[in-house]
């Protein structure tokens, strides 16, 4: 019998609890997972892909069947080339699923890779890696959302450290961030 391999490939830059979820679930609803970590020049990610590979072999240790490579180009040629016709998505809001359907409406008429969709938990519906990133870098306490690895791998990549509690006035983080963020509140009237 054949095994049902599947590729869920992304930037994790960095993991978080979110990606875990998807993870582990789909571990359970196919015989192996490959987590492809994506080398995209278009992105420029906090973290090297090495040291998002390392995480996640770290965080994935108790899980049979499950895998992390790097990639670079299509990938769509990727999942072709572990032998698979399967991507494994996250979907955490309408608006990912937009998107989403498109890609893989494209990714099928390209190459007759199907894409398997995985609804994000309630709570993890509203966590993304960007965010993530930019309430760090503001002084704000992520370990709600990301394994302690992933906030030691950041600390040692920064020197920050995390504050106990994080204000919401804004005074308490420091001027750093994208202006219109609402992390700060720009742009919440």
């Amino acid at each position: 019998m054949k095994k049902r391999l599947a590729v869920l490939p992304g930037t994790f830059d960095p993991i978080t609890y979110g990606h875990l979820d998807i993870i582990r679930r789909g571990a359970e609803l196919f015989d192996e997972l490959v987590i492809a970590v994506s080398r995209n020049p278009s992105k420029q990610p906090f973290l090297s892909a090495e040291e998002r590979v390392e995480l996640i072999n770290g965080l994935i240790t108790d899980l049979g069947g499950v895998s992390v490579e790097l990639f670079e180009g299509m990938t769509v040629d990727f999942v072709k080339s572990k032998g698979s016709n399967v991507i494994l998505r996250g979907i955490r809001t309408f608006a990912d699923f937009e998107y989403e359907f498109q890609l893989a409406i494209a990714n099928r008429r390209i190459s007759g890779v199907e894409t398997v969709f995985v609804m994000a938990s309630a709570e993890n519906s509203f966590v993304r890696s960007t965010l993530i990133k930019e309430a760090y870098a503001l002084g704000g306490d992520i370990s709600a959302f990301v394994p302690p690895q992933v906030v030691k791998a950041l600390a040692q990549k920064t020197g920050l450290t995390m504050p106990k509690t994080v204000g919401l006035s804004g005074a308490e983080t420091p001027p750093q961030g994208k202006k219109g963020s609402g992390l700060r509140g720009e742009g919440i009237e």
